[in-house]
């Protein structure tokens, strides 16, 4: 294993018609090439993580609190990834190449392990996927770059309920982080 495709976020809160925090239309049709990827991964026995928003019921420290709606609350529906991306999960999560990560904040990296999963396995390239581009893509993306992983950004993979910031977050990925956009 030399690369890991990551899926961020991709949970019935944010993408679903009646989610929390929903991108709506723009993250549903987002879930075939998805599933393309998991199953490519999963074919070239490469890492792939999931890493999904947790946040507690009525938590008031949380700085997020004070931006969006609740969302993504523990055992709640809205957690769970969204639609067939779920059913995949549970038939390739007994897999050892197949980790779930709860995180608390935007970045995939933030207050996670997820650096030592990958540098463990020795992992220098990440696949990213899930929403929002102009969020949760985007500061893992950042850390990623600031801590030396090469970067591969799925443009049929990735959205956000602000077309413009997806548009400005497709810029930053290639032009400040030298991404390479598929």
């Amino acid at each position: 294993m030399k690369k890991a495709l990551i899926v961020i976020d991709y949970t019935v809160d944010f993408v679903a018609e009646n989610g929390a925090l929903t991108c709506g239309e723009a993250g549903q049709i987002l879930e075939k090439a998805i599933l393309r990827h998991i199953r490519q991964f999963i074919d070239e026995d490469e890492l792939i993580i999931f890493v999904c928003d947790l946040h507690e019921k009525n938590d008031p420290f949380h700085p997020e609190t004070k931006l969006f709606p609740p969302h993504n609350i523990r055992n709640t529906k809205g957690r769970e990834l969204y639609n067939e991306v779920q059913s995949l999960y549970e038939e390739i999560k007994h897999l050892p190449n197949v980790i779930w990560m709860d995180k608390t904040r935007y970045s995939s990296f933030a207050g996670t392990n997820l650096e030592q999963l990958l540098r463990e396995r020795n992992i220098n390239e990440l696949y990213l996927t899930g929403v929002c581009s102009d969020i949760c893509v985007l500061h893992t993306a950042v850390d990623a770059y600031n801590k030396s992983f090469d970067l591969v950004i799925y443009e049929d993979s990735v959205a956000s309920f602000n077309q413009a910031g997806h548009e400005w977050a497709l810029g930053h990925f290639k032009n400040s982080l030298g991404a390479t956009i598929m």
